[in-house]
């Protein structure tokens, strides 16, 4: 086989991987009552199937391409194809949510290396002149994975079971590592690269200790337990030391320089907000159509589609969008976009048909498809070229830290709406207002009509959360500098 050839195909299984470990994340998400029901999951627990795989994502991410260039390019790819069907394959014997659940971390640690090396096999293909119009396409493949993975779930789940979502990939995967085992050459740095472990570690230390307290905080009663305490002092402690470590040291693995670029830290804030309400709606939606209003995990799954449609269709038109207009201006129609969504959203009712989620699923997408294209533009276009690559890795991780603690969020205030909603209408189910029942299956039964009543003004009430969140940085869009030309 001739060198383009090669090339070829290690691009083609390149792409391959980037759409598996962007579809894996929200594959689940249609299917959360069967998976709940097979291993007695509690609801709160169901939370922890995104953001256990964004979280262990996020840890590996910012360290992917110093692990190439010390240990070799082509074995730390296989390690990470290997981790991730590992991890998948877990995930089908779970019989608890802790096994689950470690399935999923597993998964997530693998992904978040598999993403940039990709990325950097695929560019590795590409003759020098086609390379930045790349990163558009990759990027677009991720969204694609993301939007397509709740259908693809709901369906299999509907004719088969959940577990077999996971088995599809296992094969592919291995086409994968043969393709790499054969065609891709080691690579790796001559001399060991740098890096500042300390301040990774410490910024680590304090997200996954807000993250764990998050996750863990209702369960738990809070500050009652000790386990708590100790994920709190953990986050306070690890963000303190990394802001003093930041202040102090000369060498840090978020270059001084970004922090002084206005642009970059602003669009990098709207862009942390982006991630909040991505896939939080999604965290949202699925289980709101399927759990409480009771749709089968196929129609669930295939009402994610029209905003997968907006969201990918619009940002593959951004690329087409005229050079002249100001990125400015798509970034506030893309916020209005968003914002309108999920005002929209707040009018949703039990009494609904499918096609209200539809409409403002799809507006939503195409706010999110100009957002973040043109957030990326206003972000890098005042950078220096040499601190791209280092800004690249903070852009998405940020995404990727407001997308798990987004979910967490909304998953912590909807617990907490629906227990204060049930406690709100069952304070009015008295004799002197209503006939109530007498036998214990229609008690039951009333009990069950009240619960999904809460847990449906809920699901409204975490809707709005992500409107105020996207409102709370949409004043940041006026102390943006109009971006320079693309070079």
């Amino acid at each position: 086989m001739n060198a383009a050839a090669d090339k070829r195909w290690l691009y083609a299984v390149a792409l391959l991987a980037t759409y598996l470990q962007s579809v894996n994340l929200p594959l689940p998400n249609a299917a959360l009552r069967l998976i709940q029901g097979s291993l007695s999951m509690t609801d709160d627990q169901a939370g922890w199937i995104f953001t256990a795989y964004l979280a262990a994502s996020a840890i590996t991410l910012p360290i992917a391409q110093w692990l190439a260039a010390r240990f070799g390019l082509k074995r730390v790819y296989q390690l990470a194809l290997l981790a991730f069907a590992i991890g998948l394959w877990l995930g089908t014997l779970a019989s608890t949510p802790l096994e689950f659940i470690a399935a999923r971390i597993l998964q997530g640690l693998a992904s978040g290396v598999l993403a940039p090396l990709s990325m950097a096999i695929a560019l590795e293909t590409l003759p020098a002149e086609r390379r930045p119009a790349f990163a558009p396409k990759w990027t677009a493949l991720v969204l694609f994975g993301i939007v397509s993975g709740p259908s693809i779930g709901g369906v299999i789940c509907e004719y088969f079971d959940w577990r077999p979502m996971f088995y599809l990939s296992l094969p592919l995967l291995a086409y994968i590592f043969m393709v790499v085992t054969l065609l891709l050459g080691e690579k790796k740095a001559d001399q060991r690269p740098p890096y500042d472990f300390f301040g990774f570690a410490t910024f680590t230390l304090g997200m996954i200790g807000l993250q764990m307290c998050l996750d863990r905080g209702e369960r738990l009663d809070w500050f009652d337990s000790a386990e708590i305490w100790i994920e709190t002092l953990a986050c306070v402690l690890g963000l303190y030391l990394f802001v003093v470590h930041r202040m102090t040291s000369k060498a840090h693995f978020i270059s001084k320089a970004l922090l002084r670029d206005r642009n970059f830290m602003l669009s990098t804030v709207m862009f942390f907000a982006l991630g909040f309400v991505l896939l939080s709606t999604m965290a949202l939606t699925s289980p709101m159509l399927d759990e409480i209003l009771g749709y089968p995990p196929d129609t669930t799954g295939a009402l994610t589609i029209p905003r997968g449609v907006g969201l990918v269709g619009a940002f593959l038109l951004m690329g087409r969008a005229p050079a002249w207009v100001d990125t400015r201006a798509f970034i506030a129609v893309g916020i209005a976009l968003v914002v309108y969504a999920n005002w929209l959203m707040l009018g949703y009712s039990p009494l609904m048909d499918w096609t209200p989620v539809a409409v403002t699923g799809f507006i939503q997408g195409v706010g999110l498809g100009i957002l973040m294209p043109a957030l990326s533009k206003a972000a890098f276009s005042t950078i220096n070229p040499t601190l791209r690559p280092e800004a690249s890795g903070l852009f998405n991780l940020m995404r990727v830290y407001g997308s798990t603690l987004g979910v967490a969020v909304v998953q912590l205030f909807f617990f907490n709406n629906t227990q204060a909603m049930h406690s709100a209408l069952v304070s009015q189910l008295t004799p002197y207002r209503v006939a109530l029942p007498t036998s214990l299956p229609a008690l039951e039964g009333l009990n069950h009509l009240v619960t999904h009543q809460a847990a449906f003004v809920a699901v409204m009430g975490q809707f709005k959360i992500l409107m105020l969140a996207m409102l709370v940085v949409s004043p940041l869009v006026l102390f943006l500098r109009k971006p320079a030309a693309a070079n």
